[in-house]
């Protein structure tokens, strides 16, 4: 996320807060926090950092910025099974070479830092230092990375003490390391973002950092800087091919309210130890919802998974819906997405999906009959559970689809949120223009739209709604959208709507999804 947005953000939080009480029906700053995906416990949340699995323990590090302070720190977060999470003190503070951006955190198995021993393998955080003095002075060379590391399972870290392992060489927006180990060189390769391109370099130690080259001219989205990459090999389904895939957010900075105000693109091609190539000329998105941004992986991930979590807000509104909404606290991150690669054709895409972590938290189930649906369908009637928070999938027939057919989320006092498929436009979208009780942000209220998408055989719907927030995995699993919203009461009405026609409902169901707070 671009930081100096974020501050001004937070700068236009309103002192006029509206005020919700809590009774009626009506919905209080804790009644909008998210009851199965990460939230912080105060203060405010932005991109996931450092997160690395070690030792049987998931580590979620994140933008923080606790109340009653100015700048960013990483917040931390474990957990055992990627759905139930314990506060962790905080793991990174500001010094006096600056605030702390986002980075990420290996494991240094074999020691090669020197940092710890071969017995006890460091975690070496690798950061972005954001000098704030240096910038109110006009300098550009603002931002430089620097590592931390830890030699007791993540619960306190020692900054390095030469940092940083990579000035800046003259470059505005430097940020946002990135880093694996490479088995094809046995070195540590690293991805950082660098204007509006990505840089990438190597290391035998990860302390001493050699350039190697450079991608991103001309290639995918440019609305604004590049931030916060991640590199990674992942093998084709189905086969022994291996390809390397590059995620890439973006900002938008033009005035407009599209999907493109803060998203993630990612581009699949090939690595030779030194160069990236890509010939892919669509420019793919990892999530077309107004409300995943800044997502990245966990490092040493069992079974050489690769488990995607993301920023669940915007900085284009975000502060705004602090000051309205949740007050102390704010931001989530997504629910954690197991990646995987296809090949369709000639065509590489992610497979996008929760992880199967997520049967940990079913609760009471509803079976949907096979049923014709012309107009409406109330579905909610049949849930023994509260509709806002749950696990929807439905499988609808291909053939004669109406003019457009979806999910609708609504409660008693006109406020929705509609989740579609358009057959004239062969395009899923969310409507989100009717989704909040107070209209709080002009461009909060939006269309989105996804790639086309022809429906050739059943087309599955998979939806999880959490209190605030929707996540809809769609078009075999490839196209995704993430979006808050903020009711006046609770979306309680689940609805299957079409327009134009009749849509076959084949199979369904309705989950609970469990709470993870105490």
């Amino acid at each position: 996320m671009y930081r100096q947005l974020l501050l001004i953000c937070l700068s236009l939080i309103s002192l006029s807060a509206f005020s919700q009480t809590g009774n009626d029906g009506k919905m209080d700053s804790e009644s909008y926090r998210p009851q199965f995906h990460f939230s912080p416990k105060e203060g405010w949340m932005s991109d996931p950092n450092g997160l690395v699995y070690y030792d049987g323990e998931y580590h979620l590090c994140y933008q923080h910025i606790p109340n009653g302070s100015s700048g960013q720190h990483w917040g931390h977060a474990i957990s055992k099974d990627l759905l139930h999470w314990e506060y962790m003190p905080i793991a990174l503070y500001p010094d006096s070479l600056g605030f702390i951006f986002s980075g990420c955190t290996v494991v240094d198995h074999n020691n090669t830092s020197g940092l710890g021993s071969k017995d006890n393998p460091p975690l070496i955080a690798i950061f972005t230092y954001h000098n704030g003095v240096a910038e109110r002075n006009g300098d550009i060379r603002t931002e430089s990375q620097a590592i931390a590391y830890s030699l007791d399972k993540g619960r306190s870290w020692i900054k390095y003490d030469k940092n940083p392992v990579i000035p800046n060489p003259g470059i505005k927006d430097f940020r946002d390391p990135k880093v694996i180990w490479n088995k094809q060189t046995d070195k540590w390769l690293m991805a950082l973002a660098a204007g509006s391109v990505i840089k990438f370099y190597e290391s035998e130690n990860s302390l001493d950092w050699k350039y190697l080259s450079e991608f991103g001219e001309g290639k995918g989205s440019h609305v604004g800087p590049w931030e916060c990459p991640d590199f990674f090999p992942l093998k084709v389904k189905g086969s022994g091919e291996t390809k390397w895939v590059l995620l890439v957010s973006v900002v938008d900075f033009t005035n407009t309210p599209d999907r493109l105000t803060t998203a993630t693109q990612y581009f699949i091609g090939d690595f030779d130890g030194k160069d990236f190539s890509c010939d892919q000329t669509d420019t793919l998105w990892i999530d077309h919802g107004k409300d995943c941004y800044a997502g990245v992986t966990f490092d040493n991930a069992p079974d050489n998974r690769r488990i995607f979590v993301a920023w669940m807000n915007s900085h284009q509104y975000g502060g705004q819906a602090r000051g309205i909404f949740t007050h102390h606290w704010s931001g989530a991150a997504t629910f954690p997405r197991e990646l995987s690669l296809v090949k369709d054709k000639n065509n590489y895409r992610l497979d996008i999906q929760p992880v199967k972590e997520i049967v940990g938290l079913y609760g009471k189930q509803a079976k949907l009959d096979k049923a014709k649906i012309e107009g409406t369908l109330n579905i909610s009637d049949k849930l023994q559970f509260k509709a806002n928070q749950a696990e929807l999938k439905l499988n609808f027939s291909s053939q004669s689809l109406p003019e457009k057919y979806g999910v609708c989320l609504k409660n008693n006092n006109g406020e929705f949120i509609e989740l579609g498929f358009d057959k004239k436009l062969q395009r899923f979208y969310v409507d989100r223009t009717n989704a909040t009780g107070v209209k709080f942000h002009d461009r909060f209220a939006s269309f989105q739209t996804s790639l086309p998408y022809n429906p050739e055989k059943e087309i599955q719907w998979r939806i999880l709604v959490d209190v605030s927030s929707v996540e809809m995995f769609v078009g075999d699993n490839q196209i995704v959208f993430s979006d808050i919203f903020f009711p006046s009461s609770a979306f309680d009405i689940i609805e299957i709507f079409t327009e134009g026609g009749t849509v076959n409902l084949k199979s369904g169901s309705v989950t609970e999804l469990k709470s993870i707070l105490k």
